[in-house]
């Protein structure tokens, strides 16, 4: 079993993640208690090497490998917001929802158009690159929360295809269509034919 730093301090996106990776040999953990990242980047990818090697940096174990997502949903009627700053948007994640559909009340049903996307980026101990991977997941936001799995902006977010939103499927149908899914999927795979020990 590979065990990765995923730099991180919530345990929820761990165990997320572990459900998919535990098969692959691949256990992710959460980084020493000290683990502080200064989230700064200019893109997603920027933010998620950023996060990544700062748990690098405060790891006082043995472990070689950390790895980061950095996660966004972007909005057509707002240009892309809230984007790089999905996650600090609002101070909570009732008030996050509850300011992105107060800025979508006048928008038209065919301009709530939205996508989650997730960057990965996998570096060793000294911060070299060894993989990165990027994931989209398309859909629309709906007027209203419904479902009560997932997280963050899950309950507002309608999936393409699928006319629910992402709180209301299940794990498993989550990890299949998501963003994140999506790229750790991508990761894993790329971690299963490499010849990290």
């Amino acid at each position: 079993m590979i065990k990765i730093v995923l730099a991180t301090s919530n345990k929820h996106k761990v165990d997320e993640i572990n459900s998919v990776s535990m098969p692959f040999g691949v256990e992710f953990v959460l980084p020493d208690k000290n683990f502080n990242p200064i989230e700064d980047g200019s893109t997603f990818e920027e933010n998620s090497y950023a996060k990544a090697l700062a748990a690098a940096q405060c790891e006082s174990s043995e472990r070689k490998y950390f790895m980061a997502d950095d996660s966004g949903l972007c909005v057509d009627f707002l240009n892309g917001a809230p984007g790089l700053k999905s996650a600090r948007y609002a101070p909570s994640a009732q008030e996050r929802i509850e300011k992105l559909l107060g800025a979508l009340k006048d928008a038209k049903e065919n301009q709530r158009g939205a996508k989650f996307v997730c960057s990965l980026v996998l570096i060793d101990k000294t911060g070299k690159i060894l993989n990165k991977t990027f994931g989209t997941c398309k859909g629309k936001i709906a007027h209203s929360k419904s479902g009560d799995g997932g997280f963050g902006y899950d309950p507002i977010f309608v999936v393409e295809n699928k006319n629910v939103t992402m709180a209301q499927l299940s794990e498993e149908e989550k990890n299949l269509v998501s963003h994140r899914g999506r790229a750790l999927m991508d990761m894993l795979m790329w971690i299963k034919c490499s010849d990290l020990k």
